[in-house]
Order: C-alpha cells, then sequence, then structure tokens
C-alpha cells in the first residue's frame, strides 16, 4: 500500500533555506515508499483566508485538496519574529475547509515539524508554535522535530548541508510520517 505525505512549507524567496529543508524530509518519507507532494513559495501565495467566503482559489482548492487525501503532512516553517511565516500559518488556517470532512482537519495523521530560523531562540519558538497548530488541528506531531540555527547551518542546492547529522534528522523525521500512516493505513 502507497500513502500520501504532503510538504508545506519554505517562503516566497525560491530555494529557500526552509524550502530545501522541506526537500529534505519528503525524501525521507519517499524513502520510506510514500507518494510526496510539495507546496512551497509560490503554491502558497493565497487570498487571506476567510471561512465567510466560500468562493476558493485554484490554489486554495489544490492546497485543501491535497490535505483532504494526505495520510500524513510535513510542516516547514522560517521562523519570522519568533512564530510561523504569515505564508504557512494562512496555508494552515485553509485546514478549517476540511471541518465538516468524516476525518476533520488533520485527524489522526502524523505531522513532521521543522523550523528554520536564524537563531536559536527563534527556531525552537516556530517549532513549538508548529507543534502546537498540529495540536490544534488534531494531528499527531512525530516524536522527532527540527529547529534548525539557518546561522550555523547551511543547504545547497544539491541537497547537501554545512551540518552532516541534520539531513539524517529530517529524512527521519519524514520516515516516521510515512511509517506511521502505514500503520494507520
Amino acid at each position: 500500500m502507497t500513502v500520501s505525505v504532503v510538504g508545506i512549507g519554505g517562503s516566497l524567496r525560491p530555494d529557500s533555506q526552509s524550502e530545501r529543508a522541506l526537500r529534505l524530509v519528503l525524501a525521507g518519507a519517499a524513502e520510506a515508499g510514500a507518494k510526496t507532494t510539495a507546496l512551497s513559495g509560490a503554491d502558497l501565495v493565497l487570498p487571506f483566508y476567510d471561512p465567510a467566503v466560500p468562493e476558493r482559489t485554484d490554489a486554495a482548492r489544490r492546497l485543501v485538496d491535497e490535505l483532504r487525501e494526505a495520510d500524513g503532512v510535513i510542516l516547514v516553517s522560517p521562523g519570522y519574529h519568533g512564530t510561523v511565516s504569515g505564508l504557512v500559518k494562512n496555508a494552515l488556517d485553509y485546514v478549517e475547509d476540511l471541518r465538516e470532512d468524516e476525518r476533520v482537519y488533520l485527524d489522526g495523521r502524523a505531522v513532521g515539524c521543522v523550523a528554520t530560523a536564524a537563531g536559536w531562540q527563534a527556531a525552537v519558538n516556530t517549532l513549538t508554535a508548529l507543534r502546537a497548530v498540529t495540536h490544534a488541528l488534531r494531528g499527531w506531531p512525530t516524536p522527532l522535530g527540527a529547529a534548525i540555527n539557518s546561522i550555523h547551518t547551511k543547504f545547497d542546492e544539491a541537497g547537501g548541508c554545512s551540518d552532516p547529522g541534520v539531513p539524517s534528522t529530517l529524512r527521519t523525521i519524514g520516515l516516521q510520517v510515512a511509517e506511521f500512516a502505514l500503520a494507520r493505513a
């Protein structure tokens, strides 16, 4: 059986450090046999979520449809002023469109959380915020999460990293999401 893992994250800057981290986490899920989809950067440029407006853009519909079908989710956010970026938070607000589904919000799904920020305080606070949002959306944060200090850790275009332990940690998060999804399937 194949499970689906959707990754949400990155920033508006193409190929950002957080987007590169997202790709590594999704690679771990793929190595475990999951079908992966990344929604990053331009994919997340959505109107501000408004529950009173039922119409959705194509991008918003795609986000909601991908999450609806997902067996697991990866969230990667840059830390902006000590918390989740507005881009990622607005995308997560669209999960409200799943409120009347049989699987409400992210219920019963593993969610891997990763934060990248220029400093430990912002990285750890952002990771904590991602885990809190995951709980609020009824998801199951994986046991392993990652707070990455982008001052000390850099990802290159080829998927390499200045800290050799970080890619292994990120792949493990993806693996945990996929394994949880397979166990629940």
